[in-house]
């Protein structure tokens, strides 16, 4: 990650860790911002871990309005878990403060710091190996939605305008492929054209919005199974993590960007096409445990549209890794030239075979309904 140990010595410093500092090594598998997990070694020989994370800035360009957002939606959901009879410090991200009492630490070489308590006796998975471990996540998931009801959603800020402005991620993939700075527009012309097929969808939710017939609500926007700590002795989904994305939006973005995940029958970078398939079963669980916690405060038209939420969250997806892939790599951490390009392929293929089953997605979809 390029830090040294004593530029991340000064960072650990600074916040209001407990213990004597034993180390900080590099955590995780996540896209944009680089983790470690800091030990720490108490008085009576316990070792007490946190996360330490330095937040993309060019990825997150006012990392001051999403920390504020965080704080302001962990705040909220411990007060409804403590009001739950909940355990706050698990179910929930909890914020380590500075030294000088802020949620954040800017260091002299602009790097951005935040760190949380470690969730102990928790794990997240990349992809669930049972239908059960998905469903977890649908409660978790479902719940974060449940206990955010009545948020003032408006008063969170845009950390990525347009985010999940479906019609506006086409024109940028439209606007890449013409530029085309890495001269790769002429090997994904299938691609190109498969998006393009579908150009008369990708308004569908922006404009039921516009049109109030989806309500504004507090979003997660990156609701991937590896997104939620799951009990390691029981598997009960107990927390929703990484809220850099949590701002306004619709409870479909999150639905539908889990299933484009979750139900996908390989990783998200799976090479081989023949091995990508949208598996109904995997949908249906996470539908059901969607449903079960959030379907009490979802409107009928929501869950109306579920399956939409899944479709074009999936294509949106696949526009936003082949524009990373036009531009030559510049949003997501890759690990090869074309690592974007395959993760734009599979999810086109999770599309194609999404429609071929559609009715029978649908109609599952609606006898789940509350």
């Amino acid at each position: 990650m390029g830090l040294s140990d004593s530029a991340l010595l000064h960072v650990v410093m600074q916040f209001n860790f407990a213990g004597q500092f034993l180390s900080a090594l590099p955590y995780g598998h996540g896209h944009i911002n680089d983790t470690y997990e800091a030990r720490f070694l108490l008085p009576g020989g316990q070792i007490k871990r946190y996360i330490l994370q330095s937040i993309n800035t060019r990825v997150f360009r006012d990392p001051v309005a999403l920390m504020e957002n965080i704080e302001q939606v962990t705040s909220h959901l411990r007060r409804a878990i403590d009001a739950a009879g909940g355990d706050a410090d698990r179910e929930t991200l909890t914020l380590i403060r500075t030294r000088e009492d802020k949620a954040w630490y800017l260091a002299e070489d602009g790097g951005f710091w935040r760190a949380y308590l470690f969730i102990e006796g928790a794990v997240s998975l990349e992809q669930a190996d049972n239908n059960d471990q998905f469903f977890q996540a649908a409660l978790a998931f479902g719940r974060f939605h449940q206990l955010l009801q009545g948020f003032p959603a408006e008063v969170l800020h845009e950390t990525i305008a347009d985010f999940h402005n479906t019609p506006k991620r086409f024109q940028d993939l439209l606007t890449a492929a013409r530029q085309d700075r890495a001269g790769r527009a002429s090997q994904v012309q299938s691609e190109l054209a498969f998006v393009k097929a579908h150009e008369s969808e990708l308004s569908l939710l922006v404009e039921a919005w516009k049109n109030g017939d989806l309500p504004l609500r507090v979003t997660h926007n990156d609701t991937k199974l590896n997104n939620v700590m799951l009990d390691s002795e029981t598997g009960e989904g107990i927390c929703v993590i990484d809220l850099d994305t949590v701002m306004p939006g619709l409870a479909l973005y999150d639905y539908g960007d889990a299933i484009r995940y979750g139900a996908s029958t390989a990783a998200e970078d799976e090479s081989d096409m023949e091995k990508v398939w949208f598996d109904l079963d995997k949908a249906e669980a996470f539908t059901r445990g969607f449903f079960e916690k959030a379907g009490t405060i979802l409107t009928p038209r929501e869950i109306e549209l579920a399956p939409w939420g899944a479709k074009i969250m999936t294509l949106e997806c696949g526009m936003r890794f082949l524009t990373d892939y036009l531009n030559q790599d510049q949003y997501f951490k890759i690990q090869y030239p074309d690592h974007n390009l395959v993760r734009a392929r599979t999810q086109f293929k999770l599309v194609a075979d999404m429609e071929c089953k559609w009715n029978q997605y649908a109609q599952r979809c609606q006898m789940l309904r509350c």
